[in-house]
């Protein structure tokens, strides 16, 4: 929504520093919290953005982005009105900590041109392009952490919008139109870029600027862009174009000639992870039908940094943090002997292993709890991913703590829908002391889910069933069925029968 980088225009000698010129009010919104600055932002040849400019939001007292286009024809203005209004109140609905946030929009008439003004979130600490030019300046390479949490981020914003009715394809996602905040959160920008070419092109003052006509961002869109209906798959081929320049730094391009398919291919080729180069290899498949979903790539086995147990507890944690005291975690980690045995694996004729408190870092914790509340690890498994509001009872005054009483906690949801379909798959790991169960799930409303997991011979089949009953992946009437699922393929699995995948049906 914030669409390409917002840099502020720098001025003499390349400064960027605020004169009283540049801070002068020149507007303000009708219901006066927003004030526009006479500071211009370069929104990076953005469709129809006639001017953008640095604001002030009175009330939180954060800068925004003042956003104009401008309607060389009021009667065409008059005409498309309706439309204008529905398209960006649907912009209002789009909430998720992934995607930039647009905060407001009015039509002016007044003037000889119509314009529409919309506020957005303005994205101070630079886009991932800019990110990446200067780690390659630098001479560094990628971290792949970063990368994995990156694509995690992304791809969670892409499924969200997909998941929209009706769905919303961005159209225009690349390395300009995604951004990264200094705690490592990433943002999307430019949301709104498709819905309004789509909506009125013709209507809009000017040329209607397409990020495709540039030719260093030429590789980023699909072959069949423009020549198809949207589809989701656009918008995977650019992020996995995005992923490959992320991984490799740049992807490099021949002069000023776009970046060319043997380049691409090159790239992949590069990458020594052979997960990632699957990964982003499926994304840029020329056929856009064998592209996977958003909500697909979310589970491939290259992204699971954290695992699906912690990362469902620390979710847990920050929904019912109103019943912990504040400092909670470090009150408790004080009282705790770090040579205390917090959890033990026997394994029977070897020595097992023990894990003690001396093994997690509280300040790592702490940071973790941090990250996952502020929208970085994103519960991949639900449809909705959304940050996680501060309980109100942590918001009141000192004085009204006194009578508020403890919320009560919301009853743990079920699942009703039944499992019509089951697929699993099972690899064992390097060790071999283990393996990787993979679990697909096709449900009676024909959406699925994809769960992933790590298991040892001692796993009990019941016990992995109960336990996706109760944290709601499946419903109770199916909880037999599954057990008899897992039991009949662990024990192929463990006999040495090769099983790299098995599947039933159920009517």
């Amino acid at each position: 929504m914030t669409m390409s980088v917002p840099e502020r225009m720098s001025g003499s000698g390349g400064k960027e520093e605020e004169s009283e010129d540049e801070s002068e009010i020149l507007e303000e919104s009708p219901c006066g919290r927003w004030q526009k600055r006479k500071e211009q932002v370069s929104q990076g040849n953005v469709p129809g953005i006639e001017s953008a400019y640095l604001a002030m939001d009175t009330e939180e007292g954060v800068e925004v982005v003042w956003n104009e286009v401008q309607f060389s024809d009021k009667k065409v203005f008059k005409s498309l009105e309706d439309r204008i209004r529905e398209m960006f109140e649907n912009l209002m609905q789009v909430d998720h900590p992934n995607i930039v946030k647009f905060h407001k929009y009015w039509l002016d008439t007044r003037e000889t041109r119509a314009r529409v003004i919309f506020i957005t979130e303005y994205m101070s600490s630079g886009s991932l392009k800019q990110f990446l030019k200067k780690t390659k300046k630098n001479h560094k390479t990628m971290n792949v952490k970063a990368w994995k949490r990156w694509c995690t981020q992304i791809l969670s914003a892409l499924s969200y919008l997909h998941s929209c009715d009706p769905p919303i394809i961005h159209g225009n996602l690349t390395c300009d139109t995604i951004f990264i905040q200094h705690n490592g959160l990433i943002k999307i920008g430019s949301v709104w870029h498709r819905l309004f070419v789509n909506v009125f092109p013709e209507a809009i003052h000017g040329n209607v600027h397409q990020h495709r006509d540039e030719q260093c961002n030429q590789h980023f869109f699909a072959p069949e862009y423009g020549l198809a209906e949207d589809d989701y798959a656009i918008d995977i081929f650019s992020f996995g174009i995005c992923a490959l320049e992320m991984a490799v730094l740049e992807i490099q391009a021949n002069g000023d000639t776009p970046v060319s398919k043997e380049a691409i291919a090159h790239a992949g080729q590069s990458l020594e992870d052979s997960l990632m180069r699957e990964f982003t290899q499926s994304c840029v498949r020329t056929e856009a039908k064998q592209r996977p979903t958003a909500h697909d790539l979310l589970f491939h086995r290259v992204l699971f940094e954290v695992h699906s147990l912690k990362l469902l507890a620390a979710h847990c944690f920050i929904n019912n943090q109103y019943l912990f005291p504040e400092n909670c975690v470090e009150e408790k980690t004080k009282s705790i002997d770090p040579n205390g045995i917090m959890a033990q694996i026997n394994h029977g004729a070897r020595i097992g292993v023990q894990l003690k408190y001396s093994h997690v870092s509280p300040l790592e914790l702490d940071k973790f709890l941090e990250d996952v509340k502020s929208g970085i690890y994103p519960l991949m498994n639900l449809v909705s991913q959304r940050p996680h509001p501060i309980p109100r009872a942590l918001s009141l005054s000192q004085e009204h703590m006194e009578t508020v009483k403890t919320p009560t906690p919301e009853p743990q949801e079920t699942e009703t829908r039944k499992v019509i379909q089951m697929h699993c798959s099972l690899e064992v790991s390097e060790e071999g002391t283990r393996s990787h169960l993979s679990l697909f799930l096709k449900m009676e409303d024909k959406l699925h889910r994809q769960l992933s997991c790590d298991v040892v011979p001692s796993d009990s089949p019941r016990d992995l069933a109960c336990e996706l009953v109760h944290y709601a992946f499946i419903s109770e009437d199916d909880c037999e069925k599954l057990t008899g699922f897992l039991e009949e393929a662990l024990i192929k699995h463990w006999g040495g029968t090769s099983i790299p995948s098995t599947v039933t049906a159920f009517q």
